[in-house]
């Protein structure tokens, strides 16, 4: 099985960017553990971010007929973009949404999530083991 993690935005600053909501771990560290952890469980994963609509949604197009899921924290653009969401449905890929911090507890316009209507998951709250969590959920969830 081949995952492909699509972070968004900013994401490339947590544990920088404020600590008390994405914790004190970075980005860097997260990519190095994921991996390792795909190994472990006989998953192929493969992880971008970009702080560029355009770029997340040539990863969403590129993973079409290369990966056999999604997981996806597109950051901010959780909440504005329709044509994230666009390519999500284009290529029909199994995909679960993931968010560190509890979307549903932060600002108003945090609540609302374009990708929450394709994914077949969504996963908030855990931080970086959220990710973990989906990526058991597309293994044994077949």
């Amino acid at each position: 099985m081949k995952i492909l993690i699509i972070n968004g935005p900013n994401i490339n600053m947590v544990g920088i960017r404020e600590p008390e909501i994405y914790g004190g771990d970075s980005y860097e560290e997260f990519v190095t553990d994921i991996l390792s952890y795909g190994a472990e469980k006989n998953v192929e994963i493969e992880a971008v971010q970009s702080n560029h609509e355009g770029a997340v949604i040539d990863s969403i197009q590129e993973a079409y007929g290369n990966f056999d899921g999604i997981i996806i924290n597109a950051g901010a653009y959780t909440h504005t973009s329709i044509a994230i969401l666009d390519a999500l449905k284009a290529v029909g890929i199994r995909t679960v949404e993931v968010h560190l911090s509890d979307i549903s507890k932060r600002e108003d316009y945090r609540k609302k999530s374009f990708i929450s209507e394709y994914a077949e998951k969504v996963i908030v709250g855990k931080g970086f083991k959220g990710y973990y969590e989906a990526v058991d959920y597309l293994r044994d969830e077949v």
